[in-house]
C-alpha cells in the first residue's frame, strides 16, 4: 500500500513540476519560490525539533522571507545578486537578534540555523534557477532532474529489497550500501538516456563523471538532512507529500546536486 501511495504521489508530482519547467520565466521562479518556502518552513520543524520557537519569530520569518525572494534574484538580476539577497538575510538576522538577546539569549542559536537554512535551501535551488535561463537550460534541468530523482527511487526500491549492509547507521540506519549502489545504477540510466535524447553534443566521458558526481552528492545530501531529524528523532520534514514526507525529505539530494550541475554546465554546455 505504502509503494503504491507512493508511486501515486510521485506521479501528480512530477506531471505538477514538469508545467513550471517546460514554462520557463516567471511561472518557474514562482514555483521554485513556493517550493523553497514550505521547504524552509519544514527544514525549521527539522532543525529546532519539537518545543523550537515559532516559525513566525522575527528572525525565523525573515528566513521565509529571504527564502521566497532568492530565486526571482536569481532570474532577473546578476549572478552575484544571490550573495547579495544571502549577505543582506545576514544582516536583517544579525540586527533582530542583538535586539532580543538581552531578553533571550537562545536567539543566536536560532539566527546561526536560518542562515544555514538559507543558504541551504534558496541558494541552492538558485542554480537550477540560473541553469533554465540559460538556452539550453530545460534541457540541463531536465536531464538534472531526471538523475537526481530516479536515483533517489532506484535507491529506495534496491534497498527495501536488497539492502543488508548499513551505509551510516549512526545518521539513518534505513540506508544500506546495496541501495546506494542501485541509486548510482539509476542516476547513470537515467543520465544516459537523457543526455543523449536532449544533450547528444556532450561529451560522453565527462558526462559520465558529471552523472556520477551528480549521485554521490545526492546521497551525501540526502544523508546531511537525515542528521537533522536523526538528533530531533523526527522521521520526516512534512506530510505534504503521502507516502514520501515532505517537501524537503523529495528535494534533500537534489539541493546538493544544484551547483554540481551548474559548475558542470559552466564547462560543459
Amino acid at each position: 500500500m505504502r509503494h503504491r501511495k507512493r508511486w501515486l504521489t510521485g506521479l501528480i508530482a512530477l506531471l505538477i513540476l514538469f508545467i513550471p519547467v517546460f514554462w520557463g520565466g516567471a511561472l518557474f521562479v514562482a514555483f521554485v519560490a513556493v517550493v523553497s518556502a514550505v521547504a524552509m518552513h519544514e527544514y525549521y520543524n527539522v532543525a529546532f525539533g519539537r518545543g523550537g520557537p515559532p516559525w513566525h519569530s522575527p528572525v525565523l520569518l525573515t528566513g521565509i522571507a529571504v527564502t521566497a525572494v532568492t530565486p526571482f534574484a536569481a532570474w532577473y538580476g546578476p549572478p552575484e545578486m544571490v550573495g547579495v539577497v544571502v549577505a543582506g538575510n545576514l544582516l536583517a538576522i544579525g540586527a533582530l537578534s542583538l535586539r532580543q538577546f538581552g531578553e533571550d539569549p537562545g536567539v543566536t542559536a536560532v539566527a546561526v540555523k536560518e542562515q544555514l537554512g538559507v543558504v541551504y535551501i534558496p541558494l541552492m535551488l538558485s542554480f537550477l534557477v540560473r541553469i533554465r535561463a540559460q538556452p539550453d537550460g530545460i534541457a540541463w534541468l531536465l536531464l538534472v532532474l531526471a538523475v537526481v530523482f530516479v536515483g533517489d527511487t532506484a535507491a529506495y526500491h534496491v534497498g527495501s529489497a536488497h539492502g543488508k549492509r548499513k551505509l551510516a547507521p549512526a545518521v539513518s540506519p534505513g540506508k544500506t550500501v546495496e541501495g546506494a549502489l542501485g541509486g548510482l545504477a539509476g542516476n547513470l540510466a537515467a543520465g544516459a538516456l537523457f543526455k543523449a535524447m536532449l544533450l547528444p553534443s556532450l561529451p560522453w566521458l565527462s558526462s559520465i563523471g558529471f552523472i556520477l558526481t551528480m549521485g554521490i552528492v545526492g546521497q551525501i545530501g540526502d544523508l546531511f538532512e537525515s542528521q537533522f531529524k536523526r538528533i530531533n528523532d523526527i522521521k520526516d520534514s512534512g506530510t505534504l507529500l503521502p507516502g514520501h514526507g515532505g517537501i524537503l525529505d523529495r528535494i534533500d539530494a537534489l539541493l546538493f546536486a544544484s551547483p554540481v550541475a551548474y559548475l558542470f554546465h559552466l564547462t560543459l554546455g
